[in-house]
């Protein structure tokens, strides 16, 4: 049984003072709640201060992204040690705007992964279609080079301890979203696509989660889905009370 994982991402929003403010009201909202993995990822600059905050807690932090190499002369990267030392338990990679706004390719995001698993982290790799790609019959195609490229050389030891998310890029931010069936095609197809790579027992134990325009209005029907194992969170999970209702959905 695959323990449902739902995790916010922020993306660039929210200073350390508002960060500290919505940590606050989403602890008590979400405590004792054992059965669903809860995280949130918010900007770097955001991260000791949560951290602080989170100590103890059932909810645990992630990072938005970050670089392979170790350490050097890489103006604006984090490495996977400076998030590890920031209390970080989680990091997003390859996530559909990094790959539209800021060059990630399958290559890029396979050196990330291989660096965040050698660090100790828990990746969450982000895959998916635009709509242009999806109305061109492609969304399959995309989506296991998407996986494919990530996973490369990539052992299934290390692959279990991966989440992958699923975004139909054209439904984030849009207000759209992919109906349960739709998302649970595709869940189902980024299954059997681990199963070719690792074998049916990888396949089965790796949690998929969904990642387009997830709310508290939809989340129980769509976290209904055989393959869909939780929800990968932007702007619902900026209000405590949408990210907790999403949270209790997969419940």
């Amino acid at each position: 049984m695959r323990k449902p994982i739902v995790v916010g991402n922020w993306k660039m929003n929210k200073t350390p003072e508002e960060a500290v403010q919505l940590v606050a009201e989403l602890k008590p909202l979400v405590a004792g709640i054992e059965a669903v993995e809860i995280g949130i990822c918010p900007p770097f600059v955001c991260l000791t201060e949560a951290s602080k905050l989170l100590k103890g807690t059932n909810i645990g932090l992630g990072a938005q992204n970050m670089y392979w190499e170790p350490e050097g002369a890489y103006t604006g990267e984090i490495s996977a040690e400076m998030l590890v030392t920031s209390g970080c338990r989680y990091v997003i990679l390859g996530h559909s705007e990094r790959r539209a706004y800021f060059g990630e390719t399958n290559a890029t995001v396979h050196k990330r992964l291989e660096a965040a698993l050698q660090s100790g982290l828990s990746p969450i790799v982000c895959v998916g279609e635009t709509l242009e790609q999806r109305e061109a019959g492609k969304a399959e195609e995309v989506v296991a080079d998407h996986l494919r490229g990530a996973y490369e050389g990539i052992s299934a030891t290390d692959a279990q301890k991966t989440v992958i998310a699923y975004e139909p890029v054209w439904a984030i931010g849009t207000g759209l979203t992919a109906t349960p069936d739709q998302a649970q095609e595709m869940h189902a197809f980024i299954r059997k696509i681990l199963t070719e790579l690792y074998g049916d027992s990888v396949a089965e134990g790796v949690r998929i989660q969904y990642g387009g325009s997830m709310k508290p209005g939809n989340a129980k029907e769509l976290l209904a889905q055989k393959d869909i194992d939780g929800g990968l969170i932007g702007g619902a999970a900026l209000q405590a009370e949408s990210f907790t209702g999403i949270i209790k959905g997969a419940l």
